[in-house]
C-alpha cells in the first residue's frame, strides 16, 4: 500500500504561501514529501496531497520543522491526514 498525506492549509495570503511553498521543496523533500497535487480553495485554503517515503521522517518535520513554513508563509492553521490507498 502507498502512503499518501492530505494537507490543509489555512492561510492569510495565497501569493505569499505559495512563494513560500516553492522555495521549501527542498526541505519536504529531505522530509520525504512529495507533493502530487495542489488545490486552491479561493484565497484563504489550501489543500496538498503528498506522497510519503518515510512516514517518521514526514511527520516529524511537519510536527516540527514545518512551523518555520508556516509562520513565513502566513499558514494560520493546518491539518493532516495520512492515508493508503485501497
Amino acid at each position: 500500500m502507498t502512503n499518501q498525506l492530505i494537507a490543509r492549509y489555512d492561510i492569510a495570503d495565497y501569493a505569499q504561501f505559495r512563494a513560500e511553498f516553492d522555495n521549501d521543496s527542498e526541505d519536504r523533500g529531505n522530509a520525504s514529501l512529495s507533493v502530487l497535487q495542489i488545490w486552491r480553495e479561493g484565497n484563504a485554503r489550501v489543500w496538498v496531497l503528498y506522497q510519503i517515503a518515510d512516514g517518521k521522517r514526514a511527520l516529524a518535520y511537519l510536527d516540527g520543522a514545518a512551523q518555520v513554513f508556516n509562520s513565513r508563509a502566513g499558514v494560520t492553521a493546518a491539518e493532516f491526514h495520512v492515508v493508503q490507498t485501497a
